[in-house]
């Protein structure tokens, strides 16, 4: 195919997209427009601008929009839909131009000659369109088609029975007329002379049709879950590329997660792993492997997204990786900072440090003990208990963490992950930590826990006898955490800081009181870290709010409720925040 085809193809496919935004516009103009409506259905009995099926006006306004959406995704699914029900009309509109009545009017033509090259513009584009849907879809748009028209029906009924005005009426009336207003709420319903309905009965009726019936197109159309997570060949393949490259970036180690999917370069040397979350395919971190293999993994995820129609995101990117995502057309937007410690320049001398060295004297004083240790080296039953602790000292229900967290304490398979166990003077366990391996010589935090009834300073306590006996285990450099927006707190108040940046200060520090953001970064500031920018990556601005979505919930900070169903156990994912908020 040349570059000229290749353009004309694309221009086709584009054109498709117009159309239904335009074809939206007008619908919308159409309800609100009484004067343009009425002449809109006494030329065209609307079917133009309801040209899906003879519904509410808003109910076709958002159906184009819908479609225009899918269509710029390139949805192989949205295109067939719309070949199947464009390709009709544009017959049935140019058989009406053969009769004097309908060829009369200038607006049939323009209706009948966008529609066509509509059509047109779909075939001319159809090799655009390659997005696949998810195998389960049809199978769902009949349950929910089914369900819909059953509840819809259901009520309507109900409505039509208890407000009819006329007396008399058969329970098969009843059905009919409530049928019937799905469809529409012109006079078609108006037939059958044994009901008499309110007005705002059949648009009620109208607009729950409308509704099941846009459900039904989104359970058709919806983009592929991602159900292939890690296998046990994928994390095989993953470890053996850390053992060679871990070192590079402090969240590798967390390619680990099992709710996660893999996608190797050709050469193998590489991979990005990734979570689909509501249509997003969510990476984190850098990719795995030798960074010369990491631009064959790129383009073998985003191919894998542009086939799925998902949207591509990286959160967590360190600089170096995003660049190599930027020649391959994502954007960055920087989010804040990793705290990482030099545990060789690490010391409690000096007055910065006076606050934690307080708090790690006080605690000690109090007859506070620290074990530090390998998980390998924890007999079995004593990380079951560690396990169920760090359960009970979590802060809600809800596990947190996705990009910063591997959600899996105590798996046999996680033997270099060191444990850090905290207890009182009477021996009893108060807190804990879990770090991850960062290379041979590295460290990243996973997992923080404490006992809410214990001494205050626990967390200073715990992370100051990590870096003070690094040593014992060949640990050089511990990454504590991720401070979001870092720069704008530790700038935003400073002299000469522009009205912009003080403005941004504000915002950041009226949220802080729900969301403990300028908290977590003056955690971590404590222990004087070096910083270490993380990235946003993103394909185009617009999707940054769905992207924001998908992040929540894949931390952990939204839910969306889901029908009851089968119980799906699943590892644990990541820690709850501790006193201090610190969380991966």
């Amino acid at each position: 195919m040349t570059a000229t085809e290749r353009g004309l193809k694309t221009r086709a496919a584009a054109f498709t997209v117009g159309y239904l935004r335009l074809l939206a516009l007008l619908n919308l103009a159409a309800v609100v427009s009484v004067p343009f409506r009425a002449e809109v259905h006494e030329h065209n009995g609307g079917a133009y601008f309801t040209p899906y099926l003879a519904t509410a006006g808003l109910g076709s306004a958002a159906l184009a929009l819908w479609l225009a959406v899918l269509m710029r995704r390139r949805k192989r699914a949205a295109w067939v839909f719309n070949l199947l029900v464009a390709g009709p009309l544009f017959l049935l509109f140019a058989a009406a131009l053969t009769h004097d009545p309908y060829r009369a009017h200038v607006f049939n033509w323009i209706s009948t000659l966008l529609t066509g090259l509509f059509v047109a513009a779909l075939i001319l584009g159809r090799p655009a369109f390659t997005a696949v849907g998810d195998r389960s879809n049809p199978r769902l748009a009949l349950a929910a088609g089914a369900g819909g028209l059953l509840v819809s029906g259901a009520v309507g009924t109900l409505l039509v029975g208890a407000t009819n005005r006329i007396t008399g009426a058969t329970p098969a009336d009843l059905i009919a007329y409530a049928l019937l207003r799905g469809v529409s709420v012109g006079p078609l319903a108006d037939r059958l002379d044994a009901v008499d309905a309110p007005r705002w009965v059949d648009i009620t009726i109208n607009l729950l049709v409308a509704v099941s019936f846009l459900l039904v197109l989104y359970v058709c159309f919806r983009a592929p879950r991602g159900r292939a997570l890690l296998g046990e060949d994928d994390e095989r393949r993953l470890r053996e590329l850390l053992d060679r490259h871990g070192e590079r970036d402090s969240l590798g180690y967390f390619a680990l997660r099992r709710d996660k999917a893999a996608v190797f370069s050709p050469s193998g040397k590489a991979a990005v792993t990734y979570r689909v979350v509501g249509g997003v395919t969510l990476a984190s971190g850098d990719p795995i492997g030798d960074p010369e293999a990491w631009p064959g993994a790129i383009e073998a995820w985003l191919a894998e997204a542009r086939r799925h129609a998902w949207t591509p995101a990286v959160m967590g990117a360190s600089e170096e990786a995003g660049v190599i995502y930027g020649r391959h057309g994502l954007d960055a937007l920087e989010l804040g900072d990793e705290a990482v410690v030099d545990v060789t320049a690490f010391s409690l001398d000096g007055r910065p440090m006076r606050v934690v060295r307080q708090a790690h004297n006080r605690v000690r004083r109090a007859g506070y003990t620290v074990r530090i240790r390998r998980h390998r080296d924890i007999p079995g039953a004593e990380m079951t208990d560690l396990v169920a602790k760090a359960d009970a000292w979590r802060d809600g229900a809800t596990e947190r963490g996705f990009s910063m967290a591997l959600g899996r304490l105590g798996d046999p398979a996680d033997g270099e992950c060191v444990m850090l166990e905290c207890h009182d003077a009477e021996g009893k366990p108060r807190a804990l930590l879990s770090f991850v391996p960062w290379g041979a010589h590295g460290l990243s935090l996973d997992l923080m826990r404490r006992d809410r009834e214990a001494e205050n300073g626990l967390t200073e306590f715990l992370v100051v006898e990590l870096l003070r006996r690094a040593g014992e285990i060949g640990v050089r450099r511990v990454s504590l955490n991720f401070a979001m927006f870092r720069a704008v707190f530790e700038r935003g108040s400073r002299l000469g800081a522009g009205p912009a940046l003080r403005a941004w200060h504000a915002v950041l520090t009226f949220f802080s009181r729900w969301w403990q953001i300028e908290s977590l970064y003056r955690a971590n500031a404590k222990y004087r870290p070096g910083w270490e920018p993380r990235f946003l990556l993103f394909e185009k601005s617009g999707d940054i709010p769905r992207i924001g979505l998908a992040a929540a919930r894949a931390e952990g900070f939204l839910t969306v409720p889901r029908l009851p169903g089968p119980v799906r156990r699943t590892p644990k994912a990541a820690p709850g925040p501790d006193d201090l908020r610190l969380v991966r």
